[in-house]
């Protein structure tokens, strides 16, 4: 099943050229093209500015494309209008580079995550709690923090918290943009291990925007290359990896480092069994 579809995605924004100059039009992104199955990960990675957080954003329902379809489960977005129907944005969540900013201060972390359920559900109060606590413990955070506030976690647990309310209302896709890029190794390896395994165990397909390729290796099904707004390369990560076709992909790769997740994983894992035994 096709959980997300782009067919010849565009976005367009109007630059000012001052006050006597004609304004001129900018194409962020160019005719991009993907579709992604149930379950599986579509990384799209690119250096600054080549569009991909653009396409995330579009993707996520927040910004309209200026053309182009999308569909969401088979049902066709209405690129533009900027009118997204409840039950369809419930469908799609997204989790940014930044928790700390995209979650409320002044919100206590139950209310954070028993919002959503409040907004799009006739749920009762009291299940709605039982929902948010259950949610804490899936992503390894207790009850005893219900009632604490966002300054009061580090950046792995708010992330943790962050990735808890996007998956309250079992949405069928995860837009993630730049997800762990601000969290130290050790953490990142967590954080992308908890997203393993939230996938596996609710079906989540996920688009995962990224300039750290190690990550992307680890955790995506297939990878999307963009250029200046253009999608210049696409495939399944086993075979770009292996033999990039692209002279934008293959110079990309050259000149990013490499982190061994993989290690990093190892680690983690060591770690928790020696703190289980």
């Amino acid at each position: 099943m096709i959980v997300v579809e782009g067919e010849s995605l565009t976005q367009d924004y109007v630059i000012s050229a001052g006050m006597f100059g004609k304004p001129k039009m900018l194409r962020a992104v160019k005719g991009a093209s993907f579709s992604v199955e149930q379950g599986k990960t579509l990384a799209i990675v690119g250096e600054s500015g080549s569009g991909k957080s653009t396409l995330a954003r579009i993707i996520a329902l927040i910004d309209p494309a200026s053309g182009g379809t999308l569909r969401i489960q088979g049902e066709p977005v209405a690129i533009g209008s900027g009118r997204v129907p409840p039950a369809l944005r419930s469908k799609v969540q997204m989790v940014f580079q930044n928790p700390y900013g995209s979650l409320n201060p002044r919100q206590k972390i139950g209310d954070v995550l028993m919002e959503p359920l409040m907004l799009n559900t006739d749920m009762p109060a009291s299940e709605r709690h039982d929902r948010a606590e259950a949610m804490l413990k899936r992503v390894g955070l207790g009850p005893e923090h219900f009632n604490r506030y966002p300054h009061m976690f580090s950046g792995g647990q708010r992330q943790r918290i962050a990735i808890a309310r996007a998956i309250m209302l079992n949405p069928a896709l995860l837009v993630l943009d730049e997800p762990v890029s601000a969290l130290d190794l050790s953490v990142q390896a967590q954080v992308l291990n908890l997203l393993g395994e939230l996938q596996q165990e609710f079906g989540l397909t996920y688009v995962f925007i990224s300039h750290d390729l190690s990550v992307v290796r680890f955790l995506a099904d297939e990878v999307m290359v963009m250029n200046k707004g253009e999608v210049v390369e696409q495939g399944s990560r086993e075979a770009l990896f292996a033999d990039p076709q692209h002279p934008y992909t293959r110079q990309l790769f050259a000149a990013t480092p490499v982190t061994d997740i993989e290690a990093i994983r190892a680690r983690v894992a060591r770690r928790k069994a020696r703190l289980a035994s």
